[in-house]
């Protein structure tokens, strides 16, 4: 069994780094770069990474055409700001010495979040397809949102992804606003009808779903502050989607 890691890359030069070095149990490391500006194309390059550079093709069409670029047939799709913890790695090593028993394996994904490791939320074990063959899976999701569909039998990979996601909260609504645009436009592609009614009450659900009934006041003044943020990205995204239409 060996594995291709792929990463697509836009002005990652902050986290590759740390990406590729987790990445010691895959045998080719291929980055699918979308003409960065910074230096994350020489730093993949130092550590030893393919590069191969390429227009934007959408999150699912980008992640398949890098599994297509792949020199094996199992793949391991990493985001640029995640690593695999050493206990994640060493079970992937594991799992190549032994010999693979199923066509896709799903693991758990931890977040990092100002400072503190998020257990709660709604964010944990957030489990992803992340380690399959190209064969009997591959990405979909037109927009955002977009995961792995595999066809065949799918495992369970018990150690962690680790996800760095924002340092401070000025990173956060930058990526709120970002991701609510894409959110929004895939509502209107869908001709999803937003009534009035759903900015009013799915907001303040979506706090009392992620702070209570996901336990989020146990991630202290963070899991507070995640619970905000969730229902401001619902009330942005049912508003840019009515504003669109």
């Amino acid at each position: 069994m060996k594995i291709t890691a792929t990463i697509i890359t836009l002005n990652e030069e902050r986290n590759i780094v740390r990406a590729i070095e987790s990445l010691r149990c895959c045998d080719e490391i291929l980055i699918l770069d979308s003409d960065s500006t910074d230096r994350t194309v020489e730093l993949a390059q130092n550590l030893g990474a393919r590069v191969i550079e390429s227009g934007w093709r959408g999150y699912a069409g980008q992640k398949n055409w890098a599994a297509e670029q792949a020199t094996y047939d199992w793949i391991l799709s990493l985001d640029a700001d995640e690593a695999l913890s050493e206990a994640l790695e060493a079970e992937i090593w594991s799992l190549k010495k032994r010999g693979p028993d199923c066509d896709a394996y799903t693991m758990p994904r931890l977040a990092r979040y100002l400072g503190r490791w998020i257990l709660h939320s709604g964010w944990y074990p957030d489990r992803k397809v992340r380690l399959y063959h190209r064969a009997k899976a591959r990405w979909c999701g037109d927009v955002v949102h977009e995961s792995v569909h595999a066809d065949g039998r799918v495992g369970h990979l018990e150690a962690n992804i680790l996800h760095f996601t924002c340092d401070s909260l000025s990173e956060h609504v930058k990526s709120l606003d970002r991701y609510t645009t894409l959110a929004a436009q895939d509502l209107v592609a869908r001709q999803a009808r937003i009534g009035l009614w759903r900015l009013i009450f799915d907001p303040p659900w979506t706090f009392i779903k992620t702070y209570f009934l996901q336990r989020g006041f146990l991630d202290g003044l963070e899991g507070m502050i995640i619970a905000y943020m969730a229902a401001f990205y619902t009330f942005l995204k049912y508003s840019k989607t009515r504003n669109m239409s």
